[in-house]
């Protein structure tokens, strides 16, 4: 294992429906990480494709805009600029398979050519999108291991410890959040798209709100146990600004082993934030030495339906308070 590796993660306003657009963007960043030397970048989820209007679409729009996974022209795309940079680059996207099944999927892409995927488990943006069943966990040529939870997957805290028991050392953790409708007064909230709009002339205003409780204090509730209680670093890239009728609140940061920030923004548009990450915290952290005192055989009910389940997708829509 190194020592170290230079990690990078983005924030940017996406256009939906415009991936000739989405990888210009894309490319900058690559650009100023080469600059800074990072070794891996980290876009947010479905950034390529882009997000909330998808529950607009309708099966045959949504199969128009997506692609298969590895051999489309964006995992490729992907895949030849991690080459090019000498960098493992994440990225998300609309997935169809050979059956024609459609997925919110994530695609990492190593220098050495090799690619890996993540399925949203928790899937709820539309109904012609199905939930992966599996954890992505994968060697790199850094001497650790990478998984991935996408968004919604990362609330449900026994995905991130099973990604920490199948090894993970760096959990990313691509969003597209903050900002949304909710009923329920205790959740994040809407931002006024006004404020988003008069950014330039008053950027203090909507970095306000992406500082608050729409935002980065909604993160602070739950975001850095993630990566404390696992004991991993975990890399939080996140979309910002418009998205159909809402505002994302970016604040792309990155976490070490013991929940503590970094590196962070909440800058009121496009950013990207860097650091080093030090694989030394990774010995006898207080996460790892708790995972080594676990007692699996208490944990049985865990694994065991108690009827209270319900679809992610009415949870999420039909009730409109998370």
């Amino acid at each position: 294992m190194k020592h170290s590796l230079r990690a990078a993660v983005v924030q940017f306003e996406h256009a939906p429906g415009d991936k000739g657009a989405n990888f210009k963007k894309i490319d900058s960043f690559l650009e100023l990480a080469a600059r800074e030397h990072s070794e891996i970048v980290i876009f947010p989820e479905c950034c390529i494709t882009g997000y909330w209007f998808l529950r607009h679409l309708s099966k045959s729009e949504l199969l128009k805009l997506a692609e298969p996974v590895f051999e489309g022209e964006s995992s490729q795309g992907l895949i030849s600029r991690a080459r090019k940079f000498n960098m493992t680059i994440g990225a998300g996207l609309v997935e169809v398979t050979e059956d024609g099944e459609l997925f919110n999927t994530y695609v990492v892409a190593l220098p050495d050519g090799n690619a890996y995927f993540q399925r949203k488990i928790h899937c709820f943006i539309s109904g012609h999108l199905g939930s992966g069943s599996d954890y992505s966990v994968f060697d790199t040529p850094h001497g650790v291991k990478i998984g991935i939870l996408i968004c919604y997957d990362n609330n449900i805290g026994e995905n991130v410890r099973m990604t920490a028991l199948k090894g993970a050392n760096i959990l990313l953790a691509p969003h597209q959040t903050g900002g949304c409708r909710s009923t329920n007064p205790h959740t994040m909230g809407l931002i006024d798209r006004a404020l988003w709009d008069d950014r330039d002339k008053n950027p203090e205003a909507v970095e306000k709100e992406f500082r608050g409780p729409k935002g980065r204090e909604w993160l602070l509730r739950w975001l850095p146990a993630r990566a404390h209680d696992n004991g991993m670093f975990l890399l939080f890239s996140n979309g910002v600004g418009v998205d159909d009728d809402e505002v994302r609140t970016g604040n792309a940061m990155i976490i070490d082993p013991y929940g503590r920030i970094i590196a962070e923004t909440w800058k009121a548009g496009d950013d990207i934030v860097t650091a080093d990450l030090d694989f030394s915290l990774l010995d006898e952290n207080t996460g790892q030495r708790w995972i080594k005192t676990r007692r699996p055989g208490l944990y049985g009910p865990l694994s065991v339906p108690t009827g209270k389940e319900e679809d992610t997708r009415s949870v999420r829509f039909d009730k409109k308070g998370i």
